[in-house]
């Protein structure tokens, strides 16, 4: 029916919600709660009579939760889910038998067994995940007015906006009034009953670890209804509790306060210095954590540092909650997302945390209890976080033109051109993976799944043609190509822009590809081969240059081992060559995808060469799968060539080139290193754990490998922990260092 708007302002809320539902509706307030793991899902909670309670499973269904979702102002429900997943809730179960059709304005008008009838218990309690989005102009409506207190708060958006005028250009914007959008239309807050908590949840959503105080000039601005009350550990200001209704005077101040006013300090990496501007790439602010297998600054996998080994996180109890403290230890706001099931890649070596609780308050994930005992978790449960970050603007200045899809195109730069802004082309010389998964990163397109040279297929705006960047180099942790090294004003791109200009692609997910220290160092042994049984080696340039003047009744002495590597990413491992151009090997008898897919060194201890066993090409196969997966990939009979997730391609001791010549070396210390992709050839999620070291000891007749670790699996130093460290840590030194006296990671 048609209501009188005009007649409705004049009422207060709950007066205005009764001219449009009819007279025996219950009025009810709703809720998400429980063990949430981003702040628009959780269990659905209804607020009769001066009572919270819960709503049962049964008959519930996609519809009901579309209700439930609306009511709480979000566009749309994503899913439900049965059987208390959000944790058992308490008190009465006001709903069950719930049936929607969808499009009822509040849960109280769908069919039910009648509020308060059920026969369930909170073992069946329903929860929803609703999506990101909120309604447009949605206006938080309270029929609860002597329980105001007891609701969370609801408003379209909040923003932080500049106090002045010319601070608004300034990025990140990290102080200024909060603002709520309610109704369409943004209101300030009375600082009537404002704490340092609420500051540090707004700060905390806005991307910023902390917040300091600061005041304002008292104005005559349009304040909302209600002051707000939150306890500083919520991770958005949704999860908070609306404080008491705010009584404006005629003249639109309130009582006795000024507009709220916050003021966030933003973490280092987003900190703006006098004489450089920003930090020309993302580093982590602690050594104890970091994260891992992220496609964007603020996203990864949790890995945390105990006793000189990085080590994941188990995903039992793992909440936003936890997620947030992760996210304020390494220079973030509080998380967006706590992920479970290894949704970012698995890792490597030991599950160091297990069923963590944290309060919300501690400085470090390290803090929280924890139990120490990680029985039953595999890497198939490591535990991530999608963090709030601060907005830098970054994707204003970047675009992809003329590609087919959003997540494709030539890649064109906003830049300053005779006093004004213009886009333009990057010259694809030197162009690569690398430098296409910075571009993807600050699109928040997620990987770069390949890097062009050419983009003749993909016309731009031929406005844009000119090249405007050129010599671009990335080093794979930059927030935007602009911090890459790159030429200054005087550009040199001999192909020029347009059809040459540089391109890439982005995906979701990229695989990852990790070798197993522990098989080489299990199957490490010597061998002395006689000459004329390497002829296929020394055709494939397996031997070191001397083996040219060894006679074929002679020998070499080789370092061999085995190799494991696992596809522990969200994608399978494809070759970036085309199927036409493999190379056929008659050695092995099939066909090699890549022609340089590993590379095995032997160093001094000071890192200096002093053997090299090259594999120049593999092909790529499923030797071994978890279970549950299929092999899809086999070399023989020219298949498919590729790596599964979930699967290994093992190339064992036994086969031609798996070994280094160490025929030259004399006995002595080493460092023995294994790189997988080292061209970068195929995009990954983490290049960080793409190599592998071991401790090599040679006394001339036997041959030792010990130490073997991924990457930066191992942080060793010989410095002692202080006594007071040892008694307040459980995880070893605050510098990262060991507790006791080891060999220093070369």
């Amino acid at each position: 029916r048609r209501v009188n708007w005009r007649y409705c302002n004049s009422l207060n809320v709950g007066e205005a919600l009764a001219a449009l539902l009819p007279p025996d509706t219950p009025r009810i307030q709703l809720r998400l709660a429980g063990d949430k793991r981003k702040h628009n899902e959780g269990r659905v909670e209804v607020f009769y009579d001066g009572e919270w309670g819960t709503v049962c499973d049964d008959d519930f269904s996609i519809h009901s939760a579309q209700v439930v979702c609306r009511e709480l102002g979000y566009l749309e429900a994503v899913s439900w889910f049965p059987s208390s997943k959000y944790g058992k809730g308490e008190g009465r179960i006001w709903f069950d038998n719930v049936q929607c059709t969808g499009k009822e304005k509040t849960l109280a008008l769908c069919t039910s067994n009648g509020i308060g009838v059920s026969d369930c218990k909170h073992t069946e309690d329903v929860g929803v995940v609703c999506s990101d989005k909120r309604i447009p102009g949605f206006k938080f409506i309270n029929t609860m007015a002597n329980n105001v207190q007891s609701l969370n708060i609801q408003v379209e958006d909040v923003r932080i906006r500049a106090i002045l005028s010319s601070y608004r250009k300034r990025i990140p914007v990290t102080e200024g009034y909060v603002e709520v959008k309610d109704g369409g239309k943004w209101k300030q807050i009375c600082d009537v009953e404002w704490t340092k908590h609420n500051s540090r949840v707004i700060c905390g959503m806005f991307g910023f670890p902390t917040e300091r105080k600061m005041f304002a000039r008292r104005r005559k601005p349009s304040y909302w209804d209600y002051s707000v009350n939150c306890t500083g550990n919520e991770a958005h200001v949704s999860s908070c509790k609306l404080g008491h209704a705010v009584a404006a005077k005629a003249n639109s101040t309130c009582g006795g306060g000024t507009p709220v006013v916050v003021s966030c300090v933003p973490g280092r990496a987003f900190s703006p210095t006098p004489m450089t501007g920003f930090r020309k790439a993302f580093r982590q602010e602690q050594t104890l954590v970091r994260l891992r297998g992220g496609a964007i600054v603020g996203e990864g996998r949790v890995e945390v540092l105990k006793n000189g080994e990085w080590g994941t996180i188990c995903d039992d109890n793992w909440s936003l909650l936890s997620a947030t403290v992760v996210c304020r230890e390494l220079g973030f706001g509080s998380a967006k997302e706590a992920l479970s099931g290894g949704r970012l890649g698995q890792g490597m070596g030991p599950v160091h945390m297990n069923e963590i609780e944290c309060s919300g308050f501690e400085k470090s994930i390290t803090e929280c209890f924890f139990n120490k005992e990680s029985l039953g978790c595999s890497h198939e449960e490591d535990a991530a976080v999608r963090c709030n970050v601060p907005a830098m603007g970054f994707q204003e200045r970047l675009r992809l033109s003329g590609g087919r899809n959003p997540n494709e195109g030539r890649v064109e730069v906003l830049v300053e051109r005779n006093g004004s802004q213009a886009w333009g082309t990057v010259c694809s010389d030197g162009w690569g993976t690398i430098e296409a998964m910075v571009v993807c990163r600050q699109l928040d397109l997620g990987f770069a799944s390949n890097a062009f040279q050419e983009t003749w297929y993909w016309p731009g705006e031929v406005s844009a043609d000119p090249v405007v960047m050129s010599g671009v180099r990335c080093s794979g942790t930059e927030m935007s190509l602009s911090q890459c090294l790159h030429h200054g004003p005087h550009l040199t791109c001999p192909k020029g822009g347009g059809r040459n200009a540089a391109g890439v692609s982005c995906s979701e997910t990229a695989p990852d590809l990790v070798l197993n220290p522990q098989i080489v160092e299990q199957t490490t042994y010597m061998e002395d081969r006689p000459m004329f049984m390497l002829q296929c080696a020394y055709e494939e340039n397996c031997l070191s240059t001397t083996s040219s003047e060894t006679p074929a009744s002679s020998h070499r002495r080789l370092l061999r081992f085995s190799s494991q590597i696992h596809n522990n990413g969200q994608s399978d491992f494809r070759p970036k060559a085309e199927r036409h151009s493999w190379v056929w090997h008659d050695c092995h008898s099939h066909y090699h995808s890549m022609e340089v897919f590993t590379h095995y060194d032997l160093l001094s201890l000071n890192g200096t060469k002093v053997a090299e066993g090259h594999k120049a090409s593999f092909c790529l196969e499923d030797t071994e799968c978890e279970e549950g997966i299929e092999k899809r990939y086999e070399c023989a009979n020219f298949g498919e060539q590729g790596i599964t997730v979930g699967c290994w391609d093992t190339y064992r001791h036994d086969i031609d080139c798996q070994w280094i010549d160490i025929t030259d070396i004399k006995p002595g210390d080493y460092i023995f290193q294994v790189v997988i992709n080292p061209n970068y050839e195929v995009p990954e999620s983490d290049y960080s754990n793409n190599f592998m070291k071991c401790r090599c000891r040679y006394d001339g007749h036997r041959i030792w490998m010990y130490s073997c670790h991924n990457g930066e699996a191992m942080v060793l130093s010989r410095r002692y922990c202080e006594p007071q460290e040892l008694a307040t840590s459980h995880f070893g030194c605050t510098d990262g260092s060991t507790t006791s006296d080891s060999m220093t990671n070369s």
